[in-house]
């Protein structure tokens, strides 16, 4: 944006001069940081290796968010710092956030210009903002697992714990994969119907048949989490009519669906026209077979929805909700937006 439009924007005159605010958002492939001025222009970017939180390595994790953000503030002129917030997977219980909080609370960072302490929260926040700024929503995410998060107004949230199957998830591309070869391997011996999967599977990987497969799986030839490969093997399979495969995506998308329903009856938000923010690599994949069954649902189970899909990355939403603690006002917020999709695209 040019000076001279930036000095005819109310909008911008109006915010507070000077200082940042920097955003981190981790996961288990990769940590994005980036920092904004007041006006919503993005001034640092960093991208750096997986940063989600698991019990006993809170350590790794907080040396890698130090890094992040350290790298972020000086790239963009080591000024004041109004913010900063952190986003990470991983954080899904008040256990794990004091053991991530006590590992970061001595960097110097932590504490900003005014004295307010970092904002650290579970990446799910940073994944429903980059959908919406409504202070009703819902978001789900679906990549190799699966987790919701829905908000109101007031402050209240609805969560999960997210832990896999001890904690009764199931929906992710690994869960798929696995779920592929189960019965991929039943089809085979005939404990359950015929389906192209017996084949498919076992090609996918270059093994010859589907023993063969399944016995390098048991010998940790190939781990267990190569599965979330066969993710597209159970696509192709479902769009050319096998039944078997079919009913495999119609089951993801039901606990998509499933997931969103709570989230937003455990708020009594579901007769309302709340957005369901619809995220991570199977769902911004657009397949159109699971995106119809997830419309279908949750047409039915929170017909006053409005479902949207996003493959914007999330530290887009972890920066948007840092501006907005600063108060940030919506022209501000709207040229940030703009400005972390173009930044972070690649």
């Amino acid at each position: 944006m040019s000076g001279t439009v930036a000095q005819a924007d109310p909008e911008r005159a109006a915010t507070p001069a000077g200082g940042i605010v920097v955003a981190v958002d981790g996961g288990g492939t990769k940590t994005d940081a980036v920092a904004l001025d007041a006006t919503g222009a993005v001034v640092a970017h960093v991208r750096l290796g997986p940063s989600d939180v698991h019990p006993g390595r809170e350590g790794a994790s907080a040396s890698v968010v130090d890094e992040a953000v350290r790298r972020a503030h000086a790239e963009a002129g080591g000024g004041p710092l109004r913010r900063v917030g952190v986003f990470l997977s991983g954080l899904d219980h008040e256990e794990e956030f004091a053991a991530f909080r006590a590992r970061i609370r001595p960097l110097p960072w932590f504490v900003a210009e005014d004295g307010v302490e970092a904002h650290i929260e579970n990446d799910m926040f940073a994944l429903l903002r980059t959908g919406t700024l409504a202070p009703d929503a819902v978001a789900v995410v679906c990549g190799t697992g699966i987790n919701a998060i829905g908000v109101r107004a007031d402050g209240a949230t609805a969560r999960f714990l997210a832990w896999g199957t001890v904690s009764g998830d199931w929906g992710g591309g690994s869960d798929v994969g696995a779920e592929a070869l189960r019965l991929a391997a039943r089809g085979l011996d005939g404990r359950g119907p015929d389906t192209v999967l017996s084949t498919t599977v076992p090609a996918f990987f270059g093994r010859r048949d589907l023993v063969t497969l399944i016995e390098d799986v048991h010998f940790d030839r190939l781990v267990d989490a190569r599965l979330s490969e066969l993710v597209p093997v159970v696509f192709a399979a479902a769009e050319r009519g096998d039944a078997v495969a079919r009913a495999l995506v119609r089951r993801q998308a039901e606990e998509i669906v499933a997931m969103a329903a709570s989230a937003a009856r455990r708020l009594r938000l579901e007769r309302e026209p709340i957005p369901i923010v619809l995220g991570g690599g199977m769902l911004a994949a657009r397949q159109p077979l699971l995106l119809d069954d997830v419309a279908r649902g949750l047409g039915s189970a929170l017909p006053a929805a409005d479902p949207v899909v996003i493959d914007a990355r999330p530290v887009v939403g972890a920066g948007l909700s840092m501006l907005e603690q600063c108060a940030a006002p919506v022209g501000v917020l709207q040229r940030a937006r703009a400005a972390l999709e173009r930044a972070v695209a690649a």
